[in-house]
């Protein structure tokens, strides 16, 4: 059964990627003028959709317009498994061939749009996984930062609690919180964006803590990482916040951050806004590192001696 595609914000159109062969669905909005500062590049998590990104329940949740507005380029991507990809990987893609298949995907890309400075990736949940799995391998082109929410290393769970299942209700519920958190209207425009969890998805959940201590030590871009304050999942006391940054032993900069008044699924709460805005700062900031590091040092005159009167 197909389900019923999500109505996009203004601005915000469909296209298809080709990842080696493989056609994946995404979302793009672009800046009005056409000029592109920089492409970020968002990878929904587990059982969403590239649409999680452009929640229309209330108008400030979207991630495509707002970046836009800010002079970006936002591609949301449907990951293998999802939407346009769902009929040719009726199992999905395991955690490697996904990252594999993002790669390709920003190569096609990248190879038809102008990117700006580059790319950053902005990534929830098991979209989090691939991209930091994607981010270890070097062959990704011009990537100045990822951001990460929803995802750590440490889960908060047993292993037996993990959503191994279909339509497992105890994901249900760690997934949202407490429903305050929500505008009104939030499930029912979420109807749209919702997708079965690929089986191969389902069975390497309990593996990512084994495999971020092999992925984390070769990234080498800026890592930012966000924790909603009612993320049920995983693990983000001090001790283990402080154990996830000490993984990243490559990356220029690590910054660990808490979201307030939020859940599992900040993109689609009232601190969409407020964690879109903090996550794009961070990519200002990698910004401005690339170009003190890419602008050549200039001769410095000597001041004119003081005149004292």
């Amino acid at each position: 059964m197909t389900r019923p595609a999500h109505a996009s914000s203004r601005g915000v159109r469909r296209i298809t990627l080709d990842a080696a062969g493989l056609p994946l669905s995404a979302l793009i909005s672009e800046p009005p003028d056409g000029s592109a500062r920089a492409v970020v590049v968002a990878v929904h998590g587990g059982g969403m959709n590239a649409g999680y990104f452009d929640c229309r329940a209330h108008p400030r949740q979207s991630l495509l317009t707002l970046g836009a507005d800010l002079g970006y380029t936002v591609l949301a991507v449907d990951r293998p498994g999802y939407r346009h990809s769902a009929a040719l990987l009726p199992q999905g893609q395991d955690l490697a061939e996904q990252a594999a298949s993002l790669r390709a995907a920003l190569h096609d890309f990248t190879s038809r749009h102008d990117t700006g400075a580059g790319l950053f990736l902005l990534a929830h949940s098991y979209g989090g996984k691939v991209a930091l799995t994607a981010a270890a391998d070097p062959g990704l082109p011009h990537l100045l930062g990822t951001d990460i929410s929803g995802c750590g290393h440490l889960y908060a769970v047993e292993p037996h609690e993990l959503p191994t299942v279909h339509d497992d209700g105890g994901r249900l519920r760690r997934s949202w919180g407490p429903l305050r958190l929500y505008p009104s209207g939030t499930f029912r425009a979420s109807g749209s964006i919702v997708e079965p969890v690929p089986a191969l998805e389902r069975a390497e959940l309990a593996r990512w803590p084994l495999l971020f201590r092999d992925t984390a030590p070769r990234v080498r871009v800026p890592v930012r990482m966000t924790f909603a304050e009612h993320e049920a999942w995983w693990r983000h006391d001090d001790e283990a916040l402080t154990d996830l940054a000490a993984h990243f032993t490559a990356a220029p900069r690590v910054s660990v951050d808490r979201q307030p008044e939020a859940g599992h699924n900040i993109s689609l709460g009232w601190a969409a806004r407020p964690y879109h805005l903090r996550a794009l700062a961070f990519l200002e900031d990698c910004l401005t590192s690339r170009e003190t590091t890419l602008t050549p040092p200039r001769a410095v005159r000597p001041l004119p001696p003081a005149v004292v009167s």
